[in-house]
C-alpha cells in the first residue's frame, strides 16, 4: 500500500513572512528548505478541548532538538520566554520538553528525546 514517508513541509500564515522566517532561522536554525536529521516524528490529533496547548490555536509544532539546555540558554539570552515543567512534561520514556512562542504567538514545543 502507498503511504506517507515523512513530513514534506509545514505551512502557516504570517503577518510578516520575511521577519518570521528570519526568526525561525536565527533562533532555531530552521530554513525554508531544511534537511532534517533522521529521528522520530509524532503525528497526533488532540481532543478539541485539550489543554496541552492554547485553545485559540489549531496547531502546535514540535521541534526535535539535540541539546535542550543549551538551546534554552540561547533563547533566554535573546530575550525569548521559555517555559519548562519538568515535573509534568519530562519523563525518562519520552524525554524532555520546553515551550516557546514565535513573534506571532504560534506555540512551539522543543523536545529532546531520551538517549
Amino acid at each position: 500500500m502507498a503511504r506517507a514517508t515523512g513530513i514534506g513541509g509545514v505551512f502557516f500564515r504570517a503577518a510578516d513572512t520575511e521577519a518570521l522566517a528570519r526568526w525561525y532561522e536565527t533562533h532555531l536554525g530552521v530554513q525554508g528548505f531544511w534537511n532534517q536529521e533522521a529521528g522520530p516524528t509524532v503525528f497526533a490529533p488532540f481532543e478539541q478541548h485539550s489543554t496541552y496547548f492554547p485553545a485559540a490555536r489549531q496547531w502546535m509544532i514540535n521541534f526535535r532538538v539535540d541539546d535542550l539546555d543549551s538551546l534554552i540558554a540561547s533563547l533566554r539570552s535573546a530575550g525569548i520566554q521559555v517555559e519548562t515543567r519538568p515535573e509534568e512534561w519530562d519523563t525518562p520514556e519520552t524525554g524532555r520538553f520546553a515551550r516557546i512562542a514565535d513573534p506571532e504567538g504560534n506555540q512551539i514545543e522543543l523536545w529532546q528525546p531520551p538517549d
